[in-house]
């Protein structure tokens, strides 16, 4: 995301309005009250907040030296918002300017911190007001898990269904006395029951089997095992349709039998890494059940075959979401069906659960999920389960547990492009400072020559010492390569240094002035007369 100087001076022009938000902070700014203008901003329509301008008309560039990495600050914005939120920077005559990117909320979403759901008022922030949140909720339509199913009652849940869900409502929430609770009382504090009146959500969690086909038997979760791709009955298949409650260990068990673990050598010691992972196989399975359609008919399906889970669930994304923004943005289908999952820390509210998976595809060196398939009447999520990169599975290993645990799911991502040598998408430049700091990365170059590679001594360390040679020392050969084809189209008239600077732009004049003597000692290029009349020439 670059922003010109001339749409920089537009916007100054411009009155502080729905989408401009102007702020003087010469020296710092709080890092708390930029999250607070965030999501006032994101619950406004999104916009920009600009730092290093004056506040008042006409206004002009002060500059400004708060948050000096804009990487690190983009990072603590999304640990906090769980929302990518970009962070320029901007150099000017008149000083430097920080550019904050907001964007804005989904229907039906809004943005909170702390629990505090902010708009602007004049210089001011305030709460959302009731009637405000209500009108935000009801965007996209009423929540079905939270609609009443006339005729279910209490006696149509599994008792120890619901005595699990206190239980562990209870450790999350570290309030013993939730074990005291009767089941209805359990379900109405869980906004399960209302009035005396089942929902929806409470039948999807607790349901017997005979109340779910008897009310809403597409809550339903069909498996089945496949050893080839080959159509055809299936090698195993199972129906579950009760309450989430009542299935998932059992689908996780009957996963695991077939789970075969695959291993490498780690120094003296030998490693296991399971072709399906529990954790992104759980998240999965919830993100599935949380997010369905439940208004449509179909069931979910999750087919596993010898190195591959899929699994496909009814309904397209919800309103908002898609393959590229999954990991920025959150829209529960069903919001009173997750607010409960989120009681019991089963998921949580911030959405975190797609980036779990991503986290642990990189972490055990496996492709990344695939939302292949996906269209307008289904989800569909492709597990890979076969390591692909052993050698950076130890790499993660050697940069540490401590160090992995304060890695965000970019920090994870980009370390997987320079992996596989794929150009980073913008969005992920910001964070490799952060990884140069961290000891993760290098850089090679300066200026907009610069490249990323694995850090030397995580390469040392795999014993592949060789290969961060060569990738080190491609930046220079390209760059001789680059001024050798110059001089070669120049032919007899050469070129001075001056010239060649033009070439690499981005390097220092001595980096070009090695550059060439090197060249020279291995008689590919030669040089002429002295001073300001020297040139550079092509010798083969």
């Amino acid at each position: 995301m670059t922003t010109t100087r001339e749409q920089l001076y537009q916007w100054l022009s411009e009155p502080e309005g729905t989408n401009l938000e102007f702020k003087e902070a010469k020296h710092n700014y709080h890092f708390d009250k930029l999250v607070e203008y965030c999501v006032a901003l994101a619950n406004e329509g999104g916009g920009k907040i600009i730092l290093g301008v004056s506040d008042r008309r006409p206004r002009h560039i002060v500059g400004t030296t708060a948050f000096a990495e804009p990487g690190r600050t983009e990072s603590g914005l999304h640990d906090r918002l769980f929302h990518r939120i970009p962070v320029e920077e901007l150099h000017t005559d008149e000083g430097r300017v920080l550019i904050v990117h907001v964007p804005p909320r989904l229907p039906g979403m809004a943005w909170n911190s702390e629990g505090r759901y902010l708009k602007r008022a004049g210089d001011e922030l305030a709460a959302l007001s009731d009637i405000e949140l209500r009108a935000i909720f009801a965007e996209i339509g009423p929540d079905f898990s939270a609609e009443i199913c006339p005729g279910a009652s209490v006696a149509d849940l599994a008792p120890n269904a619901i005595a699990l869900f206190r239980d562990r409502w209870a450790r999350k929430s570290r309030d013993e006395r939730k074990r005291a609770w009767s089941d209805a009382e359990t379900l109405a504090n869980a906004e399960l029951l209302l009035d005396g009146q089942l929902t929806y959500a409470a039948l999807i969690l607790f349901g017997s089997r005979s109340a779910l086909g008897r009310y809403l038997a597409q809550a339903e979760l069909v498996f089945e095992y496949r050893s080839s791709e080959a159509s055809g009955p299936a090698a195993d298949r199972e129906e579950y349709r009760e309450g989430f409650f009542l299935w998932q260990d059992s689908l996780w068990n009957k996963i695991n039998l077939r789970n075969d673990r695959q291993s490498y050598q780690d120094g003296l010691f030998r490693m296991d890494i399971p072709t399906f992972d529990e954790v992104p196989v759980r998240e999965a399975l919830l993100n599935a059940v949380a997010h369905r359609d439940y208004r449509l008919g179909g069931s979910i399906f999750v087919r596993q075959y010898a190195h591959r889970l899929e699994v496909v669930s009814p309904g397209a994304l919800p309103p908002g979401i898609t393959a590229d923004n999954i990991l920025d943005q959150q829209n529960p289908r069903n919001r009173r069906l997750a607010e409960a999952l989120a009681r019991c820390g089963l998921i949580e509210r911030s959405g975190q659960g797609m980036n779990l998976i991503f986290e642990s595809a990189i972490r055990q060196g496996k492709p990344l999920p695939s939302f292949a398939g996906t269209s307008s009447h289904e989800v569909r999520l492709t597990l890979e389960g076969m390591v692909k990169s052993t050698a950076f599975v130890r790499f993660m290993e050697r940069l540490g547990e401590e160090t992995l645990r304060s890695f965000s799911t970019y920090d994870f991502l980009t370390l997987d492009y320079l992996h596989r040598e794929q150009t980073l998408p913008e969005h992920l430049k910001a964070r490799l400072p952060n990884l140069v700091e961290l000891g993760a990365i290098e850089s090679v170059g300066r200026g907009r020559g610069t490249r990323y590679l694995l850090s030397r001594r995580l390469y040392a360390a795999l014993g592949a010492k060789g290969v961060y040679t060569r990738k080190k020392g491609l930046d220079r050969e390209t760059n001789k390569a680059l001024l050798e084809k110059h001089l070669r189209n120049q032919g007899e008239v050469g070129a001075q240094l001056a010239e060649l600077r033009q070439v690499l732009p981005a390097e220092s004049e001595s980096t070009v002035q090695n550059l060439l003597n090197e060249l020279r000692e291995e008689n590919r290029v030669a040089l002429k007369g002295k001073r300001r009349w020297a040139r550079w020439f092509i010798t083969g």
